[in-house]
This record gives C-alpha cells, structure tokens and sequence, in this order.
C-alpha cells in the first residue's frame, strides 16, 4: 500500500515539555513548566563511518539551535549499539558546549566504546551506533527524545536532530540476493516483519530492489530500483528513478543526501539501510528509510 501521506497543521508554536535539571516532582505535570521548548536541527554530516579497530576514528555532525526556541547551552551525548529509544539505555560518552551555528558533535571510536565497557576491537564491522543528543537550556531545562513530540522529530521539514546513527564500515561483496525482512519501510509498501526479495546486479556492486518497491499489490514497475555500492565500505547511492505507477500514480525515488548517498549495504551482516527522497505524482513525500536484514 502507497504511503499515507498525513497533513499536519501547526498553530502557533510548537509546545514541549522540559525536564527541571532539579528533577523536583513532576514537570510533565506544571503546566508552568510548559514552553517554546528548545531543539537543534542538522547543519551538515561530517562523517557517519568508523573505521574497524581504529580508536581515533571520529564520526561527527554539525548542528544549529532553531531560532526562536529556548537558548541552548550545552549538548549531553549519548550512545547505544543498535537502537534503543528508553533514555534508560543510554550511555553516556561527553557533554559539548554549544558555540552557536555550525556547533560540532563528534565521538571517536575509543569515546564510543568507553562508554559501552567494549573494547574498540569488539566494535565489529556491520555493527551500527545511534547517537541521542540530549539538549540543556540556559534555564536548566532539557530536552531530548524522550519528552518532545514525536510530530517534531519524525517530519522531516523540521530538520530536528534529537538522534543520529553512524556504522563500522565493511566490504561489499556480492552475492546478497535472499529474503529479507522488513524492520522499517516508511513509503508504507510493506509492515516491519514482512518478508522480500532483495536480488543482486545487474552489474558488479550492484542490488535491485525491485521486489521490494513496488509491492507488486498495490503498484508496478516502471524502472528497476537499482542501487550502486561502493565495494570498499558498503556506502550505498540511489541514482533518480521512476520506480513505480499505478499506485494509482507514478513514484519517484533517488538517494537522500550529499552526492545521492542514500545508506549503506552490508554484505558482512546482511542489513540493508537507505534513506530516499521520494516524489508521488510530482509531490515530495520527504527522505522515506527503507531497513532491512537478511534471513
């Protein structure tokens, strides 16, 4: 099924709740501790790629505060192996000072294994990390994913970053094709846990996903949905293609990002992720991901 393209109108400011650094009572529950709120949003990417068995191997972005939201003070950094939304989980790697726009957060290997109790060794190839930037105003209130509405982050028009992930790079090497299941489609073709066929080429460092959009339900092939990988780190792009019509309609898709960078392809794991750029009938659907692991 085509994705549900959902309208959200916004009057006024967006409302958070905030978090007193004092933790007295419940601040969810004054409503004089609700406000404008704060978040930042994402400038550029520096680098999403650690380098295996490399301690000073940095990933990093660069972040703005959104104008006219509450001051931003300083940035808490946390981590986990995987992704894991409960705050509970989160590990702590350093506390960065916001210096205004274009402020850097960065970790390097060695920050992010201290902070897990691994070893940077043990930080394998295919593995991924997700960064949750926890934000402290100038008034002692913070902010982070655990009490901002989900509205915000989720749409894309915002350009909040309240997460980010960053990958052990490995080598593609083919052959990939298989089933697949799906952990996150957001073109909404298919639910977290189906299963598709991922198939390999057409050419060398090559997969086709033609299988997975269109789901052949709902919509056809217009053109293959072909995505090119580079053999030394896995990094994935998608060139711009027509993939599908008669949803009813016609889709386009193509890499999100720098240079089409869409995701990556892991061949050491099995796991798929891509983030694109998406057009249904000349109308932006905005970056839709497209997370899948291999059986």
């Amino acid at each position: 099924m085509k994705k549900i393209i959902k309208y959200f109108c916004l009057f006024g400011l967006i409302v958070l709740s905030s978090c007193k650094k004092s933790g007295e009572g419940n601040p969810l529950a004054d409503v004089a501790n609700l406000g404008i709120g704060s978040y930042i949003t994402l400038a550029s990417t520096v680098n999403l790629n650690f380098n295996y068995n490399s301690p000073t191997s940095t990933v990093s972005i660069k972040v703005d505060q959104y104008a006219g939201s509450g001051e931003v003070d300083k940035i808490v950094l946390y981590v986990v192996e995987g992704s894991n939304s409960n705050p509970t989980a989160w590990k702590k790697i350093k506390t960065i000072p916001y210096t205004g726009p274009g402020t850097v957060l960065s970790a390097t290997s060695q920050e992010v294994a201290t902070a897990l109790s691994r070893t940077v060794a043990s930080l394998t190839p295919g593995n991924f990390y997700t960064f949750y930037n926890q934000i402290i105003t100038k008034d002692g209130k913070t902010y982070d994913l655990s009490n901002t509405l989900g509205a915000l982050e989720n749409n894309s028009n915002y350009n909040a970053v309240f997460r980010w992930q960053a990958f052990v790079t490995c080598p593609f090497s083919a052959p990939v094709a298989g089933n697949y299941r799906v952990l996150q489609d957001d073109w909404a073709d298919w639910s977290p846990g189906d299963i598709v066929q991922v198939l390999d080429g057409p050419g060398a460092n090559q997969i086709n996903l033609s299988k997975v959009w269109p789901n052949a339900a709902y919509g056809d092939i217009v053109s293959p949905l072909i995505v090119n990988i580079d053999p030394a780190t896995g990094t994935a792009k998608v060139p711009l293609v027509t993939f599908a019509n008669n949803y009813p309609g016609t889709a386009t898709a193509q890499g999100a990002g720098a240079g089409d960078v869409a995701g990556y392809v892991f061949s050491c794991t099995g796991f798929i992720t891509l983030n694109m750029k998406v057009t249904y009938n000349g109308s932006s659907q905005g970056n839709l991901k497209l997370v899948l692991q291999k059986l």
